[in-house]
């Protein structure tokens, strides 16, 4: 995967956009509630499938909030067993 380019943008519409040289693999959805990001789903494309790419993904959207100050209240089963398994995300979860 190093050879390629991988890159995550923030839509500004609800919606982290995952890209590989410029090919969409996959998003995560979400909304803001004051100071807490809610995660209600994320989605890797098929042919993309078992390259820890919603890993990758779900850790930039979790860093990303970090650098904003943002909380997260994951409902994605996904993104809860990736927070649950990477304790290094556990100070962002919403109580």
């Amino acid at each position: 995967m190093s050879e390629l380019t991988m890159n995550v943008v923030d839509n500004g519409a609800g919606r982290y956009e995952m890209t590989i040289d410029g090919t969409p693999v996959g998003f995560v959805e979400y909304h803001l509630a004051d100071s807490r990001m809610i995660l209600p789903y994320i989605e890797i494309d098929p042919a993309y499938g078992g390259r820890g790419l919603g890993g990758r993904l779900t850790a930039w959207v979790l860093d990303d909030c970090r650098a904003r100050g943002l909380t997260v209240i994951p409902e994605c089963p996904f993104i809860v067993r990736y927070m649950r398994e990477h304790p290094e995300y556990a100070d962002l979860r919403a109580t």
